[in-house]
């Protein structure tokens, strides 16, 4: 580049020392004196005819030389123009062009985008760069694949340790309901409902920070199969264990629904009624279009209208919620099993309290 830009200048300057030199050194065209005066003693041409004569050859001369100095100027003119135009094309090709190359890579590795090289021309001037790019994207994506399979390899052993701790705190349950029935004192009745109480309370923070892992390692399978209604009283009744629930009914019919993943969407449901109403649940189904439509309602106070739109999202927690424990993922990870059996779950304060529906699409 800079190699170009000397010639060019060079040639150029070049140029005017030439212009400045065929200036200086143009002959006038100035009246010949002598052949006047010669011819005007031998008296065979009157004053007039040699004047004209004289204007003549001066104008010829005159002409001859402009036409030459254009010429000299126009083929300087293109010349310049050509080399102007050649550099133009070279910078274009060694400079602009690479340069374009490399920020347009700049802006994919600032979006993210890892997978595509930059392609290597080590003939432009920013070939000596081209390479050293190239190797910072690949550790760069390396360094993320890295990160990716760190953080995948935490969210397993997460998975891993929380369904571990699960069969303990089962066992600790069973124990416990064991000594209630054969307990008689009023003092050792209330310390084991104490017992099982927190190892309830141990094992749904374990089984909510279990599914939120598997959520985000996208291991929240669910099977979809047709599923008859009647199925669906057994899945509540089996969450209800406080027996709170009021009679309900079912009409018969078949939808689309994994049986596990719907009881763990129940006793999400029934368990944040139990956590935050602690009053009697009411059961309702209807048809809504394709779907079946399940609202479980309490007689709580329900959320406040400004947060309602956004207890459905991951971790959030409604001002409510201070004093009761709990991580906010029983209604998200509901919605999303949910909406993986092609249906919806949507929460609304009611008249006399809070009510969740839940939307089954029906099996054609």
């Amino acid at each position: 580049m800079i190699r170009a830009l000397i010639i060019f200048i060079t040639v150029w300057l070049a140029g005017i020392a030439v212009i400045f030199t065929v200036f200086m050194n143009i002959e006038r065209v100035e009246v010949d004196t002598v052949a006047v005066n010669d011819a005007l003693m031998s008296g065979d041409i009157s004053l007039s005819e040699l004047l004209q004569q004289e204007h003549a050859r001066m104008e010829s001369e005159r002409q001859s030389r402009d036409f030459k100095l254009q010429i000299f100027l126009y083929g300087y003119t293109g010349f310049v123009a050509l080399a102007g135009a050649l550099l133009f094309v070279y910078c274009e090709k060694s400079v602009l062009k690479p340069f374009r190359k490399l920020q347009s890579f700049a802006r994919r590795i600032a979006a993210g985008n890892l997978d595509i090289p930059l392609e290597m021309d080590k003939s432009n001037l920013f070939g000596a760069f081209t390479e050293s790019f190239d190797l910072m994207r690949v550790e760069l994506k390396q360094a993320r694949e890295n990160e990716r399979a760190a953080d995948r390899s935490k969210k397993e052993l997460v998975a891993s340790l929380s369904h571990d701790i699960k069969t303990p705190v089962a066992s600790i349950k069973a124990v416990t309901e064991l000594m209630l029935v054969t307990a008689k004192l009023d003092k050792e009745i209330q310390q084991l409902e104490i017992i099982n109480a927190k190892a309830e309370q141990v094992n749904s923070l374990i089984t909510n920070m279990f599914h939120a892992t598997l959520e985000e390692l996208q291991a929240l399978s669910v099977t979809l199969a047709e599923v008859p209604s009647t199925a669906i009283s057994g899945l509540i009744k089996s969450a209800d264990y406080e027996r709170k629930v009021r009679l309900f009914r079912v009409p018969n019919c078949l939808v689309n629904a994994d049986l596990m993943r719907l009881q763990q969407v129940f006793d999400n449901i029934i368990g944040n009624s139990y956590k935050y109403a602690n009053t009697e649940i009411t059961v309702t189904a209807k048809f809504d279009e394709n779907h079946l439509v399940i609202e479980v309602s309490d007689f709580g106070a329900g959320v406040a209208e400004d947060e309602l739109p956004l207890i459905l999202n991951k971790f959030y927690r409604g001002k409510n919620t201070e004093t009761k424990s709990g991580y906010g993922l029983g209604l998200h990870i509901s919605k999303y099993l949910l909406e993986q059996m092609d249906g919806d779950l949507q929460c609304e304060n009611s008249a006399n309290g809070f009510t969740v529906k839940l939307y089954l699409k029906l099996a054609s």
